[in-house]
C-alpha cells in the first residue's frame, strides 16, 4: 500500500504478519524490516528485562489499533 511521503505512516497493528497480536509485525512492517528479526529481539529484550518489555508489548496490544 503506497503511502504519501508528505504523511507520517500510521502505526497499526499487522494482519498479515501476526503471530499473537501482530505487535511485533506492526514495527517490522512500519521500520521495512524482517518480522523474525523484530520477534527476536523482542523476546531477548523481555527476558534481559525482566518481563518489562512484556508489558510494554501488552500495552501496545491494546492501545494501537488494528490495521
Amino acid at each position: 500500500m503506497p503511502y504519501d511521503t508528505e504523511l507520517p505512516r500510521p502505526f497499526v497493528r499487522s494482519r498479515d504478519r501476526r503471530m499473537l497480536a501482530g505487535v511485533c509485525g506492526a514495527v517490522a512492517e512500519y521500520f521495512d524490516i524482517d518480522v523474525n528479526i523484530v520477534r527476536v529481539a523482542t523476546l531477548a529484550a523481555a527476558f534481559a528485562s525482566f518481563g518489562t518489555v512484556a508489558l510494554i508489548y501488552l500495552a501496545a496490544w491494546m492501545l494501537v489499533p488494528e490495521a
